[in-house]
């Protein structure tokens, strides 16, 4: 089943949202502040999105900016940042099967679902 990974304060989360529900399709809504995956959960997405996990890393956000930015952190510091703080996790994040997207810009969910 598609998951999203989802932020309802979000603007660019609700544009994935509705791309979705406009879809048709059976999916499923994570709402990953409330329900923040675990370091095996964000491992195994990563592997799907296939990039690097600072790419997943929301670099704006003033947790990063305070206690990360400029350090030099593995891929499992970096993991375990977002893990600890999931508003560091780029969002929406949709995964079908193998694969998974970020949404950014919210079209090209429209690539995998």
């Amino acid at each position: 089943m598609i998951q999203i990974l989802h932020n309802p304060r979000c603007g660019k989360s609700r544009e994935g949202l509705a791309i979705l529900e406009a879809s048709g399709k059976e999916f499923e809504v994570i709402k990953y502040l409330e329900n923040n995956p675990s370091k095996k959960q964000l491992k195994e997405i990563i592997r799907k999105l296939n990039v690097e996990p600072l790419k997943l890393v929301r670099q704006n956000e003033t947790i990063w900016k305070e206690n990360f930015k400029n350090k030099d952190l593995s891929d499992d510091q970096i993991i375990d940042a977002m893990v600890a703080n999931p508003i560091l996790i780029e969002r929406p994040i949709v995964i079908n099967g193998n694969k998974a997207i970020i949404g950014r810009p919210p079209l090209e969910i429209s690539t995998i679902i």
